[in-house]
């Protein structure tokens, strides 16, 4: 039974986008096969369904992206009550047919992929927003709908993994982008995982092709960049929040880094965008 559904349908002569949120109840299921002509994105938002075409069944829960190419037979059918992020795309243009192919891998099967919590949090947000663009009365539609529809397919190649075990693994990758002030120990983060220490270590890195410690080092120098050029924070505290207990030590971490200080790094931003945005 559909519980709730809203979106929108757009009907353009080169390119059309049809996309909406849908929740479901338990009890529901494609009544049989269907095909569509357009690619298909499913993103499950919450709960768990199960996905199925001729040759395969796939389990899918939060966080599963399932990108169907056009002319394969399939269903889907919710195991809990599930909610679904869906577009359909037909006739894109050059740019982003590129980033659908991509996504697709060559067309000839369904493709399921994985993000993590944090990214499907964050994806769901900017569906949202696009849901609420395409809801108005844009000036130029057309380019608006494709710009949107780069963007979404954009963010999904970048954070999406094929490889199903990254559903695990990625609960530890959030771990760390969510604690930077701590210093993580591996073995806590095996334990996350329910894997051993070696086994986390070499599955960690073969995804994110960095070390556990690498990758926390990479997330906190992000966040430092980011809190340099879009806030007023005192250095301080901006070491404090990526986890330096002391400013010598994050100003000498981020200048092995960068080249420069962070004041330095700061001050140079800001000439940037002055000029970027000046007469």
């Amino acid at each position: 039974m559909l519980l709730s559904c809203w979106g929108g349908f757009e009907v353009d002569p080169v390119f059309h986008i049809r996309s909406f949120i849908g929740t479901f109840d338990e009890d529901w299921y494609d009544v049989g096969f269907h095909e569509n002509v357009t690619l298909e994105i499913e993103i499950v938002l919450e709960g768990r369904g199960l996905f199925e075409w001729p040759e395969r069944k796939v389990f899918v829960e939060s966080g599963h992206v399932v990108v169907i190419p056009p002319g394969i037979p399939h269903r889907f059918a919710a195991v809990s009550k599930v909610r679904f992020g869906v577009f359909h795309l037909q006739h894109m243009p050059p740019t982003l047919r590129d980033v659908a192919d991509k996504l697709a891998q060559g067309g000839a099967q369904p493709r399921v992929y994985a993000l993590s919590r944090l990214d499907r949090d964050r994806f769901e947000k900017l569906f949202r927003e696009w849901l609420r663009v395409h809801s108005s009365t844009p000036k130029d539609r057309s380019r608006t709908n494709a710009v949107w529809a780069e963007l979404l397919l954009l963010y999904l190649h970048e954070h999406s993994q094929s490889d199903l075990q990254a559903m695990t693994i990625t609960k530890a990758a959030d771990f760390l982008r969510e604690n930077l002030r701590q210093h993580v120990q591996m073995a806590d983060l095996a334990d996350l995982t329910g894997m051993t220490v070696a086994g986390f270590r070499r599955t960690f890195e073969k995804i994110y092709r960095l070390s556990p410690k690498q990758y926390q080092q990479q997330c906190r120098m992000q966040e430092a960049k980011w809190l340099l050029s879009a806030t007023d924070k005192d250095l301080n505290e901006i070491a404090e929040q990526v986890g330096f207990h002391r400013l010598h030590s994050f100003s000498q971490w981020f200048k092995s880094a960068e080249g420069v200080s962070p004041s330095a790094w700061r001050k140079r931003q800001k000439t940037m965008h002055g000029r970027e945005h000046g007469p």
